[in-house]
């Protein structure tokens, strides 16, 4: 389950902090290229809610959004290398066929078959970097230094966290009525894009019991290195929360909440089971932290953020 090292490389940031108008610019930019996805507004246990469905996004995950708007506003063509332990390669090289932009990405040996298959299908170069992300990380900073390429970091990138955003502002257009928005936390890209984007709207970041480095920077005062270990470590396993993100988040007044592997278990199987939804461990964090009661709001918008694993059934 463990997807990072507990001590990451230092990535670089890239970018001031973003800001509503560069979200919304984003959005106009990424509008040809990516899904809007759909909301669907249900009654759950006799609660009111709404699911953002992420998952059905090109790719099976937000990543695409981000990863398309920080090529589309860098100089066209140059080629990009990534470091990922699944999602942000896959959104990377799937945003650099779009553009015509030579992709490499960086996986670690632990990568999810099923997300290495779909990196490669889009015929970006994918290398294996160690049995670590923060390995992978490493070799992949290296190779760009050295051959004068685009390093494209998963979260730490100003124009990343503006792509991410535009979930946010299809939440306020799709679902005015939803009071609170939760949203899974690996390192806090979605989360503070988000937050930038829903207004007043409480937003609440989930992370797994395991790799809650969100949690762990608030309580420092600043990004620190965390474990990993969770189930939904290939997507949420960042061990240091980004730079950008935890700034954005800090300031925007983040509610925290922790889920621990059953319960996100238990919703990604409840998921499928009542809405035939299939998605990732750290696409049901949200509805986990949700059902456990961790969400406040009288209507919350829960982003159901991927669906990029095998199906296994707990």
């Amino acid at each position: 389950m463990n997807s990072e090292a507990s001590t990451q490389p230092r990535q670089p940031v890239t970018g001031a902090p973003p800001a509503l108008a560069d979200v919304r610019r984003a959005a106009g930019l990424i509008a040809g290229h990516v899904r809007r996805t759909p909301v669907l507004t249900t009654v759950v246990d006799g609660r009111p809610v709404t699911l953002k469905l992420e998952n059905l996004q090109l790719t099976g995950s937000f990543k695409v959004r981000g990863a398309t708007h920080a090529l589309l506003r860098g100089q066209p063509g140059v080629p990009v290398v990534a470091a990922s332990g699944g999602n942000h390669g896959l959104g990377v090289a799937t945003a650099a066929r779009l553009l015509g932009v030579p992709a490499t990405i960086f996986v670690p040996n632990t990568v999810p078959p099923d997300k290495e298959r779909r990196i490669a299908a889009t015929g970006a170069t994918v290398v294996r970097g160690g049995d670590r992300y923060a390995e992978a990380a490493c070799a992949a900073l290296n190779h760009a230094a050295e051959a004068g390429l685009r390093y494209l970091p998963a979260y730490d990138d100003a124009e990343v966290i503006a792509g991410q955003g535009t979930v946010g502002l299809e939440i306020v257009e799709q679902a005015p009525e939803c009071d609170s928005v939760a949203v899974a936390v690996g390192g806090g890209g979605l989360a503070a894009g988000v937050s930038l984007a829903v207004g007043d709207r409480l937003v609440v970041g989930v992370e797994p019991a395991g790799c809650a480095s969100l949690h762990a920077a608030m309580a420092a005062g600043e990004p620190v290195d965390g474990p990993v270990d969770s189930v939904a470590a290939s997507a949420l396993g960042a061990s240091r929360v980004g730079e950008l993100p935890y700034a954005l988040l800090r300031a925007a007044d983040t509610r925290l909440a922790l889920v621990d592997d059953a319960e996100i278990l238990a919703a990604r199987d409840r998921l499928w089971d009542e809405f035939r939804l299939a998605v990732e461990p750290a696409g049901a964090a949200a509805f986990a932290a949700w059902l456990a009661g961790r969400v406040p709001g009288e209507h919350p918008c829960l982003i159901v953020c991927g669906a990029n694993a095998d199906w296994i059934p707990a």
